[in-house]
């Protein structure tokens, strides 16, 4: 009875989802008016004649004559800390693409910045450059006329959805439904990868995705996340991975999805619609970045450090295949920790750990001199997904006390983060923007985001105390974590925050890491992943400082135990150690852990560690939630936090 009651609800949710597939002669037919429609006209005889002279891809092109000239690889490495600026790395790269762009990413919108990337693609097709598109489902373009009418925009222009749940781009509530009755694992194993390679000598990798809230670009929410641009040899082996994944039978063209093939056997290839920029000033001052050589130059190139040894691991599509579970990405990372001597620098939006992942730090702790283990992640304020912090808060005490990592929790309003410029404010608040000033490479926060939390107030470009708030605007429905959709906690102030994406690791002042892999199970058994790898003190130290910088008290509250209480503190500990042991009911209300914040002044002038002896004299408990707004979605969180130790796997 109950196998026919799942068949009949799987069938239900099957057909009002509307996924009735397309025959074999429908989906050629679909395909056919997609490939006939296609363009194959060029702007230039030659694809680099009309290509645009950048630094940046030059860079590419010395790297790769410096290796061919000393037989032995050479390349150069920028991080990229800020939104907008990585925003205009890509669009330089893509608009200076003589022979191929390949781009691979997890989400890709429809909003300002992923259209202006669109836009870029498309003229880079029509000048003769092959481009390649590959998306994963999950978060993929969901407008159908958008998806027909890039299936037969151009000859050079191929897109492809990668894992399509029944064969589909746009998904409803219906479809995930019947995802978790049918083929669960299946559903959840997701390309998060994020790669994009130009002419084979130049790559960006990274944790941002194509939606303005990577780039700086949203009046509600911002990520703090992190790129690093490689030019050299090693983008031949970033080619190499994205051919497998578009080669892998999970990616399919989007003209033979069911829907996309609907729209075009109903109506043939659709006009690309309209691009309506919510903000054409901040559109037209990142294209004339993008296309401003010296601009480039001193933002990307003349910040790039040439680096020793430099390696691209990824997993591979067959890490989805149940017969063939292989990883590339994980044994990589976990072999650079447990290698580790004097320090290890994780900074990870998400942290929930795997029990691989707790044995291994647990083996580092437990040498007689383990390293220092630093962590920076989200607080419950700043990130995007209440479900997945709702496992870190359980396991705070574990993370202190037995795997003895040093824990900072990101603020929502971070005094000193690497954001957009002053004059994007007034854009966020739906005013004319004032004339800005000439660009400032690597401008802070300090004109762009409207308080910090906690630690005072930030002054303006102008010099003047930034009060300006900026409003709200609807957030996104959430499934299963994903990323492009879900919803952040109410808090106590308005204006625009931020929440950390980034997915970076150092070790030991040698070893620099910077990718998509959240340290975290879903990554380690759904995801694929993919990250770069440099050995370089050099560049090891940059990355350091720029994670230092996320945790310095103006940006983080530091996780710590609560101070002991006269009597019963045992007994506390105890029960509570064993209530967070518990898969249910781990309801015990005084956990051993909670946040602080710094309390600069004469005594303490400089920021403590957690384990010094002066710590409680220097900074004040602000609890275990600062800044959240206290409701029912709190609520939720204990409630996880007390039932939804099973959910691990998959968050």
């Amino acid at each position: 009875m109950n196998l026919l009651l799942r068949l009949l609800l799987l069938g239900s949710a099957l057909l009002a989802g509307g996924c009735v597939s397309l025959s074999p002669q429908q989906r050629e037919r679909a395909q056919g008016i997609a490939v006939a429609a296609r363009s194959t006209a060029l702007d230039c005889d030659r694809a680099n004649r009309c290509a645009l002279d950048s630094p940046l891809r030059a860079l590419g092109a010395r790297a790769i004559a410096d290796s061919t000239a000393a037989g032995a690889p050479r390349h150069y490495a920028t991080l990229v800390d800020e939104g907008e600026l990585s925003l205009v790395a890509r669009l330089n790269l893509i608009r200076s693409a003589s022979r191929s762009v390949d781009l691979q990413t997890y989400i890709f919108d429809t909003d300002d910045s992923a259209r202006m990337i669109i836009d870029a693609l498309l003229d880079a097709a029509r000048r003769g450059v092959k481009v390649r598109v590959l998306i994963d489902q999950l978060s993929a373009i969901s407008d159908l006329q958008m998806l027909g009418a890039l299936s037969g925009a151009h000859a050079n222009f191929e897109l492809r959805v990668y894992n399509p749940t029944f064969g589909k781009a746009k998904l409803n509530y219906f479809d995930y439904a019947g995802s978790v009755l049918c083929c669960f694992r299946r559903f959840n194993q997701r390309m998060h990868n994020k790669l994009l390679v130009v002419d084979d000598v130049i790559g960006v990798v990274g944790g941002r995705n194509y939606q303005d809230d990577y780039y700086d670009w949203d009046s509600e929410y911002n990520f703090r996340d992190r790129d690093v641009v490689v030019a050299g040899p090693e983008a031949r082996a970033m080619a190499a991975n994205f051919q497998a994944f578009w080669e892998a039978r999970r990616s399919v063209p989007a003209e033979r999805l069911n829907d996309v093939g609907r729209t075009l056997l109903k109506q043939g290839v659709p006009p690309l619609p309209e691009a309506h920029f919510r903000r054409p000033e901040r559109v037209a001052r990142a294209a004339a970045e993008a296309a401003d050589a010296a601009f480039v130059a001193e933002a990307f190139v003349d910040a790039a450090l040439p680096v020793r040894s430099v390696a691209y691991v990824a997993d591979l599509p067959r890490k989805h295949r149940r017969e063939q579970p292989v990883q590339a990405t994980e044994p990589r990372l976990d072999a650079l920790i447990s290698g580790a001597k004097s320090e290890v620098l994780l900074q990870t939006p998400y942290l929930v750990l795997s029990k691989p992942a707790q044995k291994l730090f647990k083996d580092l702790r437990a040498r007689q001199a383990p390293p220092r283990v630093v962590v920076s992640t989200n607080s419950l304020a700043a990130t995007d997904n209440p479900i997945v912090y709702a496992m870190a808060y359980k396991y705070k005490r574990r993370n202190l006390r037995v795997l003895g990592f040093d824990v900072y929790e990101y603020k929502p309003f971070p005094l000193d983060a690497p954001v957009a410029p002053a004059n994007l404010l007034s854009a966020a608040l739906d005013e004319a923007p004032a004339p800005a000033p000439d660009r400032v490479i690597g401008e802070s926060a300090a004109g762009s985001n409207v308080r910090g939390s906690g630690f005072g107030r930030r002054a303006g470009a102008d010099g003047s105390e930034v009060e300006r708030e900026v409003l709200r605007t609807e957030t996104r429905p959430s499934f299963l974590g994903s990323k492009a959709a879900n919803r952040p906690l109410p808090v106590t102030r308005r204006g625009a925050r931020m929440g950390l994406h980034a997915k970076s690791l150092v070790v030991d002042r040698r070893i620099g890491v910077v990718g998509t892999h959240n340290f975290d199970p879903r990554s380690e058994n759904y995801n694929t992943e993919g990250a770069v790898i440099i050995d370089d003190p050099v560049f090891a130290e940059r990355l350091a400082q720029s994670i230092l910088r996320d945790i310095e008290p103006a940006n983080a509250w530091v996780v710590a135990s609560r101070e002991k209480a006269p009597v019963f503190s045992g007994l506390n500990y105890s029960l509570g150690k064993a209530s967070e042991a518990l898969p249910i009911l781990d309801v015990w209300p005084w956990r051993y852990a909670t946040n602080y914040e710094f309390q600069p002044g004469p005594e303490c002038p400089l920021p403590l560690s957690r384990h010094d002896p002066d710590f409680r004299r220097c900074y004040a408990p602000v609890g275990d939630f600062p800044e959240v707004d206290v409701g029912p979605k709190w609520l939720l969180v204990r409630m996880l936090t007390a039932f939804g130790a099973g959910l691990v796997p998959i968050l």
